[in-house]
């Protein structure tokens, strides 16, 4: 609040010294919509892909204002911000020019006037960016997963911590109703004791079609691409969306929609789980000359009280589970009295007995409350500084969870985990994996 206030006396002190002007109506706050200097300057980090849209949800929102951009590709960068000017234009006719473009994103983070970031880089920039907005006395709103790997999602969560930050994961199927009435009937006993999760993911694309290395285009900074990871030749197939497929930057399908299915498996477990004690799989990675993430694959996680995880790929379109056809992305609780399947982007329910659904939670029961919408939420979080719907150390130990498949999968043994210390035990070779080097200047 000391940082609007400032801002609205530095807009007042410069309107005395002007020549006589006309103050628009949506400037001073009618319309229904706050004056400029109230609403929470906003910068956006990544603006392709999802990245942009997230730039509609801020610009849909009357609370917020986005002040600037950053992308290392220039055409993004440009199209973000015309579509920001464009968008206030429409609003108060006349020219919006007050956003910027930054290639860099720390000249973004260097500006007093933005309150708080939304992330939406590629996932080997999630962590890094977090800890340095956080530093930079930002809030935070970051796409899942959370971090790159466990070790730079430790260090964000901390870093939120430490500076008293807002921070909302990019795990949006929290906000969505079903899944959070799902995760209370499990957490109510509605299925029994629960023994066994089963979460279901797609396998993801296994060819990169490339032929060979290409010249870096005009106004894309590939170097700071690639950022802390390392140098490579640039391919087309490696950029943008297709990052996906290289583990230098991403874990494939297991942290892209792992960090949703995974994340309500968790939600609904709750306090049963305090971490797993093990986890092995079984698994294939892409035989591609530039694409290596894991595409198929069976990973069972152990819990000190018996309880087991499974991930497994699932082939669409033809798998069925629980009796759904083509059913490839979502999560299966099961318990001694039955079983529920909550199906991800749609949130569609199915139980053992259509009874289980009808249940209604009381209020002495656990409640997890409904989101007003995960980018609501958010906003809401800044100006209240109260919890999030997904708030950082959710967000890590989903993020974790899917790291851990990975390095049990790469090492093609049991793994064996200690949750408190957040190392492996007795595993120095597995412990090598939870971080991995960084290309100066780059660190944590």
């Amino acid at each position: 609040m000391n940082r609007l206030t400032r801002r609205k006396l530095l807009k007042g002190a410069a309107a005395a010294l002007a020549a006589p002007f006309v103050v628009r109506a949506s400037a001073l706050g009618a319309e229904g919509r706050p004056a400029p200097s109230n609403r929470i300057g906003i910068g956006h980090i990544g603006v392709g892909g999802r990245g942009g849209y997230l730039l509609d949800v801020i610009l849909g929102n009357d609370e917020t204002q986005a002040l600037a951009v950053s992308d290392t590709d220039a055409g993004r960068r440009g199209g973000a911000r015309k579509r920001i000017e464009g968008r206030y234009a429409q609003r108060a006719p006349g020219t919006y020019a007050g956003c910027k473009e930054y290639k860099d994103f720390r000249e973004l983070l260097d500006r007093r006037d933005i309150d708080g970031v939304v992330i939406a880089s590629p996932d080997h920039w999630h962590g890094l960016m977090t800890m340095m907005a956080a530093q930079a006395g930002k809030d935070v709103y970051c796409e899942k997963p959370m971090a790159g790997t466990i070790a730079e999602g430790r260090a964000a969560a901390d870093a939120i911590k430490r500076y008293g930050r807002v921070f909302q994961t990019g795990s949006h199927e929290r906000s969505t109703g079903n899944c959070r009435y799902a995760c209370e009937l499990v957490r109510n006993g509605r299925l029994g004791k629960v023994h066994t999760i089963r979460t279901y993911l797609p396998t993801g694309n296994m060819k990169s079609g490339a032929k060979g290395a290409a010249p870096v285009p005009d106004g894309f900074d590939y170097d700071m691409w690639l950022g802390p990871r390392p140098w490579e030749p640039y391919y087309p197939q490696r950029c943008h969306g297709n990052f996906r497929w290289v583990l230098d930057y991403s874990d494939g399908e297991l942290t892209d929609r792992g960090a949703h299915v995974n994340d309500i498996a968790l939600l609904g477990a709750g306090p049963l789980l305090v971490g797993p004690v093990e986890i092995q799989g079984r698994g294939k990675f892409m035989e591609d000359p530039l694409w290596d993430v894991p595409y198929k694959y069976h990973i069972e996680y152990t819990y000190a009280n018996g309880l087991k995880i499974i991930t497994e790929s699932a082939d669409a379109p033809g798998t069925v589970v629980c009796g759904i056809t083509g059913a490839h992305r979502g999560i299966q609780f099961e318990g001694t009295e039955g079983w529920l399947f909550v199906a991800i982007h749609g949130g569609a329910l199915t139980a053992s007995d259509p009874a289980i659904l009808k249940s209604t939670i009381g209020p002495t029961e656990v409640q997890l409350g409904r989101s007003i919408g995960h980018g609501q939420d958010w906003v809401s979080a800044i100006k209240s500084r109260g919890p999030t719907m997904a708030p950082a150390e959710d967000g890590h130990r989903t993020a974790s969870f899917c790291h851990l498949a990975v390095i049990a999968l790469t090492l093609g043994r049991k793994i064996k985990w200690d949750l408190e210390r957040e190392r492996f035990v007795d595993d120095p070779e597995a412990d090598r994996m939870i971080s991995r080097p960084m290309r100066p200047p780059w660190h944590l």
